[in-house]
């Protein structure tokens, strides 16, 4: 994932210098596991290989999710006889194109988001996927999966991988029911269900975009997921492929009704300061005060299922009848469609071998999205994984909404822009805009550092 949908730690294993980065490479305690001590029956497609042949795979997954990340592989090795090395690091967006260049890329990447991928195939760097991943594929994925996998060209290289859903609004169960809220079922009922909490004497909203070098992003999830819901998926799509302006009308009214929620002193920003508040407001701080009452809402994604903490630093209880629970931000107007925005990693191969493709096969299958997510703490956009095994109600949930043949999914729009404005000016103009720029002189400034063609 990209540091928009959750910041990960150097995973601690044993390190190899590669072109001066500090990689961490990892198999797990995996190693004394043969087939005589696993059922085979599910990999019996993939062949079973002499010799030991090994298959790296390089990303950013790191620490507790990059362990289990090794353990969702280990039947899988066992069975064919395949090694697979992982390595993760912080370096790995930075790094990947230099390596390929320099033939010292992993076998397989496990991209973070679609901006690097399509500078990677663009490149040459990446090989065309094996007919049985994109057989995979078209089987287990939505089109627009399997859309953020192809390049310009419409070759096909990349199969998605695991996912997170974006535009959650974390909440306090005994409050709506103490006080007879109900969940808005549309965009205009969430600005009046924001007009009586604060009628009530509750500052409705809670909010931080703080994140040291990437302070902003979260400000970006919000105008995304305004411009999904009002504009729609066409005009979502033209503005992050810039075939129409940053400044376009819509995006100047997906900014604007952002604002009436963050740019409104009486809304926020509860226990926490005023509006500027909000730019110095670390991000995984943010919601905190919804658990003790000081605001009644937090806008973020399914990952922050896992910063609730009480005063007394232990977890809060994430579920309906819990201490905090979260609602999808609703559509523009009640019954239609589900929109939502999201995330989540491509895999591709920098090489070919028949180990290789056994290897994105496998990745690319059912059986590998309910290894996984049996392992808890991610959940996947297959729609042949089994929803119960996701390890949370909020997962359940998103899963569910994923596999929704009615949801719109869109990847989160800044990830798929270029860097200077995706991973720079978008970020600086929510904190230009939150500091009380006006909002066409802010989309006016992105929209001039949309680089060139």
């Amino acid at each position: 994932m990209s540091v928009k949908q959750h910041r990960r730690l150097l995973v601690p294993v044993a390190a190899a210098a590669v072109m001066g980065l500090a990689l961490a490479g990892c198999t797990g305690d995996i190693a004394a596991q043969t087939a005589e001590d696993t059922d085979c029956a599910a990999y019996t497609d993939y062949g079973t290989f002499e010799g030991s042949p090994e298959v790296t795979i390089g990303g950013t997954i790191q620490d507790d999710e990059a362990d289990r990340l090794v353990k969702s592989w280990a039947d899988f090795q066992a069975c064919t006889g395949i090694t697979v090395n992982y390595t993760g690091t912080k370096e790995f967006e930075a790094q990947i194109a230099v390596l390929a260049e320099g033939g010292s890329a992993p076998d397989i990447g496990i991209i973070p988001q679609p901006g690097l991928f399509n500078k990677l195939a663009d490149a040459g760097f990446l090989k065309a996927a094996p007919a049985a991943v994109e057989a995979n594929v078209d089987e287990w994925w939505s089109a627009d999966w399997k859309g953020y996998g192809t390049a310009a060209d419409g070759t096909f290289y990349a199969a998605p991988l695991m996912a997170s859903v974006k535009g959650y609004v974390w909440y306090s169960p005994s409050e709506f029911k103490e006080k007879g809220y109900e969940i808005p079922t549309s965009l205009d009922e969430m600005m009046d269900l924001t007009a009586q909490i604060a009628s009530d004497g509750t500052v409705p909203w809670c909010a931080g975009v703080g994140s040291g070098d990437a302070t902003g992003w979260p400000g970006t999830d919000w105008v995304e997921d305004y411009v999904l819901r009002q504009a729609g998926a066409e005009t979502y799509d033209k503005w992050v492929t810039h075939e129409i302006p940053f400044n376009d009308p819509a995006i100047v009214t997906a900014f604007n009704s952002v604002g009436d929620i963050l740019k409104n002193p009486e809304y926020v920003n509860a226990g926490l300061g005023d509006v500027s508040s909000i730019i110095s407001t670390e991000f995984g701080d943010a919601g905190l005060p919804v658990l003790d009452g000081t605001c009644a809402l937090h806008h973020q994604a399914s990952f922050y299922e896992g910063f609730w903490k009480n005063a007394d630093g232990s977890d809060a209880t994430v579920a309906p009848d819990g201490d905090v629970y979260a609602f999808l931000l609703p559509p523009a107007e009640s019954g239609g469609e589900q929109a939502v925005t999201g995330g989540g990693e491509l895999v591709s191969a920098f090489a070919e071998s028949d180990e290789i493709t056994a290897v994105l096969s496998y990745l690319s299958s059912d059986t590998w999205a309910n290894n996984r997510v049996a392992l808890k703490g991610v959940i996947s956009a297959n729609t042949g994984l089994d929803a119960s095994l996701a390890s949370s109600d909020i997962l359940k949930q998103s899963v569910e909404i994923l596999q929704d043949p009615n949801t719109v999914f869109r990847f989160d729009g800044s990830d798929l822009m270029p860097g200077a404005v995706g991973t720079d000016s978008f970020w600086k103009g929510i904190v230009s805009w939150l500091s009380g720029d006006d909002t066409q002189k802010v989309v006016d400034t992105i929209e001039s550092s949309w680089p060139k063609s």
